[in-house]
C-alpha cells in the first residue's frame, strides 16, 4: 500500500518528485535525486544539482541552497544557486546571494542580496579552468569598434 495521499495538490504530484508538507521541519542536510517541493521548514543545507526545487508558499528555508532550477513561492534565508534558472514568485521572499545563469523576479516579490549571473556551463564545470572565463566581459569597445554609424 502507498504512503502517497491520494488528494494531493501541489503542483510538482507528478511521478519523480518528492515533497515536504507544510507540518514537517527539517533539521540537517538534504542531497535530492529527483525533483522536491517544500512546503514546511528547513534548516542546514539543501542540494538537488541536477533538478528542480520548488519552495511552496508556506515554505520557509534558513539553507545553502544548491539545484538546477530553483522556483521561490515561499520564503529562503540563504545563498542559492541554480545551474539554469531563479525564479522568485510575487509573494515569495529571497535574503541572500544569488549565482545563476537565468533569474526572473516578479512583481511584488521581495529580495535582498546579490545576484552574479553566470553561463550555464560555467555552474556545472566548476572544477574546470579555463584560459578565459565565458562569464566576464571585458569591454564592449571591440564589438562596436569600427562598426557603421559609430560616434567619433
Amino acid at each position: 500500500m502507498s504512503s502517497t495521499p491520494m488528494g494531493r495538490t501541489e503542483p510538482e504530484s507528478r511521478g519523480g518528485s518528492a515533497t515536504i508538507g507544510k507540518a514537517v521541519k527539517i533539521v540537517g542536510q538534504i542531497y535530492s535525486k529527483e525533483e522536491l517541493y517544500v512546503d514546511g521548514d528547513l534548516e542546514g543545507t539543501l542540494e538537488a544539482l541536477e533538478h528542480k526545487l520548488t519552495i511552496g508558499p508556506n515554505g520557509t528555508v534558513h539553507a545553502s541552497v544548491k539545484a538546477r532550477e530553483v522556483v521561490v513561492l515561499g520564503t529562503i534565508q540563504g545563498n542559492v544557486e541554480a545551474a539554469e534558472k531563479i525564479e522568485i514568485r510575487k509573494d515569495a521572499k529571497l535574503v541572500g546571494d544569488i549565482r545563476t545563469a537565468r533569474i526572473i523576479i516578479e512583481d511584488g516579490a521581495y529580495f535582498k542580496g546579490s545576484i552574479d549571473i553566470v553561463k550555464a556551463e560555467a555552474l556545472k564545470n566548476v572544477p574546470k579552468l579555463q584560459s578565459a572565463s565565458p562569464s566576464v566581459v571585458s569591454s564592449p569597445a571591440p564589438a562596436v569598434a569600427g562598426a557603421p554609424g559609430s560616434p567619433r
